[in-house]
Order: structure tokens, then sequence, then C-alpha cells
């Protein structure tokens, strides 16, 4: 049961690492590998967070845009932008990193593109990109979405200097993050606020999930056992949101509707305001929220700094009915100890679409565990989701290059989103 003061939702806001000269002072970054078997495209990779060193990152820093004039991407808010008056100014040739026979790409393999944008060729690695015809084109930009593209995107930036934009159809850059991207001058966008609305569908329903114990009315029908038992209220209950991005703010005004209270942790929390946020603390307020959190909600994207982030430490701040939901990065939570908390009552449960390791393997003991909910990183994977990832690359910032126009949803790669 839920103890006896209000309880909150908390947003642990943005979370974005702090610029390289000051985040990683002068230590080298070691990164740990974290692998996934998984060879289908996912449009929120977890797959290997590879080895960056500081002087790459503060390189990336210089190269990146003023970050108060870019501009964002959200599937449910934003509107088709109009070119009807913009002219051609430059052509995209494109290379496209991807699988072939990747049907959500047909829109860019089989056209039609805007005026002013080829396809060169497809590909999964840097041999499918020998011709000569080419090299003579002098390709500019590099669509991504094969999920072992870290190497042959650095062999393909190497081999055409040309390329001045590569952009992902996933919103997070972990499976392609790599010193050369990082050293690189190109410019990196992404499919960021494509996924938001689903995710915070899903946030809603794991709260949901263990309010009203789906678990035992599922047990009870099977059982044909017709035993009434109290539920718990999201009304008035606290949802903890760790990155208050587009991801969190979606969640955040989901959650309102549901008459919760958020909270924010946001690593620059001077001035923020939100309509959907109640309160948002700065990093130093991470342990607050977590013991004022009934539901906590991780999703930033997976960086050095966030790597590990809810820990052991973290953990034992939570109220014993505080429920975990983790739509983020599986490394963010240390999940040896989070293992430990479920199991020694340290926290109610935990939703988790994503996982240190993926597919988790079968001997893991979150299988086993009645208090954990699991999906297999899918919560995001409308029957539309990954073709309309392409369409906005094509339909919204193909047209912006080629006009010479700022791109929507650009990426910093100093920061890792």
């Amino acid at each position: 049961m839920l103890m006896n003061f209000p309880a909150v939702a908390i947003s642990l806001a943005s979370l974005a690492p702090l610029r390289a000269a000051t985040a990683f002072r002068s230590a080298p970054i070691r990164l740990r590998s974290t692998a996934a078997a998984s060879s289908s495209p996912s449009t929120r990779c977890n797959r290997h967070f590879y080895s960056v060193s500081t002087s790459s990152l503060q390189q990336a820093n210089k190269n990146n845009m003023d970050s108060d004039k870019t501009i964002y991407w959200n599937r449910d808010s934003s509107k088709p932008s109009d070119f009807h008056d913009g002219s051609v100014v430059q052509e995209a040739r494109i290379l496209a990193l991807c699988d072939p026979k990747d049907a959500y790409n047909e829109p860019l393999y089989n056209g039609p593109l805007p005026e002013g944008a080829k396809l060169l060729k497809v590909g999964s690695s840097v041999a499918d990109f020998e011709e000569k015809s080419i090299m003579e084109q002098n390709p500019n930009v590099i669509f991504v979405s094969h999920p072992m593209a870290r190497e042959p995107l650095v062999q393909l930036l190497d081999k055409f200097p040309s390329v001045e934009w590569v952009h992902t159809r996933s919103a997070g850059i972990d499976f392609i993050a790599s010193e050369g991207l990082f050293q690189s001058s190109v410019q990196l966008t992404n499919a960021k606020g494509m996924f938001s609305s689903t995710l915070a569908e899903y946030c809603m329903m794991a709260c949901s999930y263990f309010a009203k114990d789906l678990p035992r009315l599922m047990r009870q029908k099977q059982e044909g056992n017709w035993d009434q038992y109290p539920v718990l209220e999201l009304r008035g209950a606290t949802l903890g949101i760790v990155g208050y991005g587009d991801i969190g703010r979606a969640s955040a005004k989901l959650a309102k509707a549901y008459g919760m209270t958020v909270l924010g942790l946001k690593r620059n929390a001077e001035s923020f305001t939100d309509s959907y946020c109640d309160h948002v603390y700065g990093m130093e307020g991470l342990n607050e929220l977590m013991a004022r959190s009934d539901y906590i909600l991780v999703s930033t994207p997976l960086t050095e700094q966030t790597r590990g982030l809810i820990s052991a430490e973290v953990l034992s701040q939570c109220k014993p009915s505080a429920v975990i939901i983790n739509v983020g990065r599986g490394p963010i939570i240390d999940e040896d100890a989070l293992i430990e908390a479920l199991s020694n009552g340290t926290i109610k449960g935990a939703g988790l679409d994503v996982m240190t390791v993926e597919p988790l393997p079968k001997e893991s003991p979150l299988w086993k565990l009645d208090n954990v909910l699991l999906s297999p990183h899918n919560m995001d994977m409308t029957l539309t989701f990954m073709k309309e990832s392409t369409e906005f690359f094509i339909s919204e910032n193909l047209r912006r290059f080629v006009r010479g126009e700022q791109l929507l949803n650009p990426v910093d790669k100093s920061a890792g989103y």
C-alpha cells in the first residue's frame, strides 16, 4: 500500500550530459560494451556503446549547432513544413547504409524523392559502395538504419569526405557512436519525437498494471475465482521521469490526464518550466526525487554520464511501494542492483522494455520474478513506426537540405543525443 502522504509522479528530466570540457574533466572515458544479438533494426537500438575519448567529444562539441537555434520534430504536435516558396539550392546525393530488403525503407528505395534528391546506392557494408560511379558523384548524405552500422559508417565517412550530413532512422545514436563520427564535421540528425506517444502509453499501462494488480486479475480469471480485492488509484500518485525529454514530456501529459503529480529531474534545471511538470530538480535532487516517487519512468538517453545512474544506492532511496519503468536503455539501471531490489522488497515492481543485454538471456532472473513486467524492446513498435521515420527523413529533412534550410532534430554529438 502507498504511504499516507500524497504520492508523486517524478520526472528525472533530460539528464543532458555536461559539455565535454566540464563533464569529463581530464579523465579518459572507457565505456563497457553492451551487446545484443538482434539482427533486425530497432528505432531504439541497444547494441554497443562505443568508447570515445575526451578529445573527440570536445572536438564534436565544436562542430555542433547552437542549441538555442535548434528545431525538433514531434509526431503529435508538429505540422508538415510548407516548401512551396523555397527553391532548391543544392543536390542531395544519398547513400543508404541499410538492409536492402528492409521494407520500411521502401519510400526511400522506390521513391519518389523530393526535387534535387537522388539515391545513389543501398548497402550494408563499405564494400557495397565501391563503384567508381559513386565516387564520381560525391555523395553528401548518408541515411542509416542498419543495426550494425557503426564501423561501416566510419569507413564511409573516410571514403567519402564529401558527406555533409548523416541521418539515423532511430532516436538513439548509441548504435552508431564512435570516435570517427564524433570527430567528423558532418551534421547528425535523428528521429527524435517519432516514438514518444506510444512509449507514453506503455508508461501508463505499466503504472496501471501494478496499481490494479493485473497479474492477480488474470490469475483469478484463469482459476474462475471471484475474489474481490482493493486496488490503487493513479490519481494523486507521483510519476518520476528520468529524462524529461520528448518521451518524458509525452508521458507527463498523459499522467496529468490521470490526475498524477509529475516531478522532473533535469541536468540544466535552472529556468526550466513546463505545464505538465509540477517541479523540476537538478541532478543534486535525484535521491529526493526517488524518495517521493510512486512510479519512476527512466527515459534518458544512454551516455557515459547516465550509465548506471540508477544504482543500488539510488534504488535504496525508493519507498517499498515504488515501481521502476524503463524505456530508455538497459544499462542506465544497474541491473544486478535492480534484481536485488525486486527480490528483497526494496521496491514493489518494475516494467522493463529495455535490458542491459538484448535479447534477455534465458538464465536471467528477471524472467522468473513475478513482480516484473517484461516486453522485448517493442513498446514503440507499431505497424508503421519505422516507415513513418523514413518518411520523416524524406518529407521533412531531405526537403530542408536541398533548400539549404536548417535540419530538424540535430544531435549534439558530444552529449550523445
